[in-house]
């Protein structure tokens, strides 16, 4: 039986269903209100957005936090899933909800992050999945570049944010979306002044928590329960039963990150799968010297042990150096390397690990020890 954490009620089931399978409708209600709203959409710009993008447990939650902790920047919350396609319409009705808790509590992941319904969260996935239906699909590439057209989606995803910027009374727009790494250079050519941030960790650690959350999600749901179904509709896909591995253009990769798993090697699997997909990040970065210039990588080590510096360099990098030195303040004693666990890998798996990612790890300044040199892409 899954605990709390991952219990999705029937109400909430309910309408995330009703949604699913009548997304044509809620699109088309999205065009509606876009309509309604279109005298105040008139004058809003979105300038400079700013996109957070690295696979899972590098990272990009708390970077999220800090963000969205500038009073310019709004973000997708967790209150905003299902109804994603009337962020305006939806959010007039959570503000009516005087009486909503708001009492924190860890989320389901263990990791010491206490979330409440009006949190920051990786939601925008919901919008891209009702437009490109294969995005998840490990049988082909997930790589959209700056060829990719799609009329439809651009002219949604473009008044999706400004309703969002109106409906929380903001100038920025903030987002957490580790599938975006495949869809960088669609999204520079989206908007050429676009943020990005790219959280990187070491391979060895980054394995280990990996692991340890996919053990986790695997152990608390049932292929059949309700939260598999709720997990697949917000577009999370990295750990628990339904685990599909994002496709960066390597074929070959992929078939042997799948084979890995299901023979149950989850340790050289997991170790192969961040090769694949920082592989696929540092060859953008040296052949795409646009992007380069808009990307910021942020080293998962660097952030927790210089704290302060990091988040200054970050929001410069955000154009939200405003409020640099007082979030820097405010979160500096709150960044720190875990301390809820230590992996159990054996001195067989790390070495499978560093076999298996040190060519690419080194890329990012990482070498085969603990030991991390200087960021090469600063």
């Amino acid at each position: 039986m899954a605990r709390d954490d991952f219990e999705i009620d029937w109400s909430r089931h309910a309408l995330s269903t009703f949604v699913a399978y009548t997304t044509f409708l809620w699109r088309w209600l999205g065009d509606l209100e876009t309509e309604v709203l279109r005298d105040d959409l008139e004058d809003v710009d979105i300038r400079a957005p700013v996109y957070i993008s690295g696979l899972a447990r590098s990272g990009s939650t708390i970077l999220l936090r800090v963000l969205d902790s500038h009073p310019d920047v709004v973000t997708h919350q967790y209150r905003d899933f299902p109804f994603l396609y009337i962020p305006y319409w939806w959010n007039q009705t959570l503000e009516r909800q005087s009486h909503e808790q708001l009492e924190p509590a860890e989320r389901a992941h263990g990791d010491r992050l206490e979330v409440t319904r009006r949190s920051p969260e990786a939601m925008e996935e919901v919008v891209w999945m009702a437009y490109f239906s294969d995005l998840h699909d490990p049988a082909s590439s997930n790589v959209l570049t700056s060829d990719t057209q799609c009329e439809s989606f651009e002219s949604f995803y473009r008044d999706h944010i400004r309703k969002l910027l109106v409906a929380r009374g903001g100038e920025r727009y903030a987002s957490k979306a580790n599938y975006n790494l495949t869809r960088l250079e669609y999204l520079l050519e989206l908007f050429p002044d676009a943020r990005f941030v790219v959280p990187v960790r070491r391979p060895i650690t980054h394995v280990a928590s990996s692991l340890k959350q996919h053990r986790l999600f695997c152990n608390e749901i049932d292929p059949g329960d309700r939260a598999v179904e709720h997990l697949k509709r917000v577009g999370h896909y990295e750990f628990g039963p339904h685990r599909r591995p994002i496709h960066a253009g390597d074929d070959e990769a992929i078939e042997a990150i799948q084979s890995d798993w299901a023979s149950g090697e989850e340790i050289r699997g997991w170790a192969r799968y961040w090769a694949h997909v920082y592989e696929f990040v540092a060859d953008r970065l040296e052949a795409n010297e646009t992007l380069r210039e808009a990307i910021h990588l942020v080293r998962y080590e660097d952030l927790c042990d210089q704290t302060r510096k990091e988040i200054v360099d970050l929001l410069e990098h955000c154009e939200l150096d405003d409020e640099a030195d007082a979030l820097a303040d405010r979160f500096k004693d709150h960044i720190s390397r875990p301390d809820y666990y230590d992996h159990d890998l054996s001195e067989a798996e790390l070495a499978t690990i560093v076999d298996e990612t040190d060519e690419v790890a080194r890329r990012f300044g990482y070498e085969a020890g603990e030991v991390a040199g200087a960021n090469p892409w600063r």
